[in-house]
């Protein structure tokens, strides 16, 4: 086992700030970089640094930094701003949503430095940032060795995988995130269902029921009774905005002539969502906002975000 040193964090957002909150409480010592304090996590024992310099005094070498920033040319520009303070063997994690081939030129260029770059799929939400996490990392097997001690302790059981070369870390979460629009899909279709049949149903109890033996049960069922049971479900705005990561899977496939209906339609409905109200995608969006925050109704950083977050051309 490589002895544990202290973890870098840059971006303390919604996930980088709960995985510092983890860490800390599981005995990793953690330095966030961000442009400004930020009192509420200095309050809760992370010391947060403000500039490059600052940063990189207090970690310990080889330096392991795991950016939690969107995807797209803020990447680039960070890296391009940590690369004088880089040393050989040092490790930075792409822990957001990344393209895949962004990820494996960053990895590349990098490397000419002895920079390993990792591409750190991360899944589970808020909830899995505060409290155990699934990682799906691609990377050099040195780096990943570097990383793996940290990522492990802040993954939940069996949450932690080396999926292999470059890139293939983001690519596995972008198959995540398609089937994971393909259940919000069927999910939503089903209380569409359910509210325009002739049937009076407690919703909630429903989806409780679901959430216990049940073939289909699962969070995002369990979501889905949290949402009905906490906000009026006839006034969620149906507008579902999304940073458009599915969108390049489809691209993928089409390209690959690979068949990937019910993950292409879902990415249809979502457009829908923006025009045609309906209760399918008042569920979709009660879901997206329990397990990642993601706003009810139209958002204009997320819709600019969804036309800049890939750099790289398939």
């Amino acid at each position: 086992m490589v002895k544990e040193r202290t973890l870098g964090i840059i971006g303390l957002g919604k996930m980088g700030g709960n995985l510092a909150l983890q860490a800390n409480e599981k005995g990793i010592k953690v330095i966030g970089k961000e442009m400004k304090k930020n009192p509420r996590l200095s309050r809760q024992g992370i010391k947060i640094e403000t500039d490059y310099k600052k940063f990189f005094k207090n970690l310990d070498r080889p330096r392991v930094i795991y950016l939690s920033l969107p995807a797209g040319k803020v990447i680039d520009k960070v890296i391009g701003e940590l690369l004088p303070f880089l040393d050989k063997g040092d490790v930075l994690m792409d822990g957001g949503n990344s393209f895949y081939l962004d990820s494996i030129r960053r990895e590349k260029e990098l490397r000419k430095n002895g920079i390993y770059f990792l591409d750190c799929g991360t899944s589970g939400g808020i909830e899995g940032a505060r409290n155990g996490a699934c990682f799906m990392v691609g990377g050099q097997d040195d780096g990943i060795k570097k990383a793996a001690p940290y990522l492990k302790k802040l993954a939940v059981k069996d949450g932690y995988v080396h999926t292999g070369r470059p890139g293939s870390g983001h690519f596995s979460k972008l198959v995540h995130n398609g089937i994971e629009f393909g259940m919000l899909e069927a999910i939503g279709e089903g209380v569409e269902l359910l509210k325009r049949s002739e049937f009076d149903y407690d919703m909630a109890a429903l989806f409780k029921n679901w959430s216990n033996g049940s073939v289909i049960r699962s969070w995002l069922i369990e979501l889905m009774e949290k949402g009905l049971r906490e906000q009026d479900f006839s006034k969620v705005n149906t507008h579902i905005e999304d940073t458009g990561e599915v969108n390049w899977l489809a691209q993928y496939a089409i390209n690959k002539e690979i068949p990937i209906p019910v993950i292409t339609q879902s990415i249809m409905e979502l457009f829908k969502s923006r025009s045609k109200p309906s209760d399918d995608y008042r569920a979709i969006a009660l879901m997206r906002n329990g397990f990642g925050g993601h706003p009810i109704g139209r958002d204009s950083y997320i819709a600019k975000e969804r036309k800049i977050s890939r750099i790289e051309k398939m």
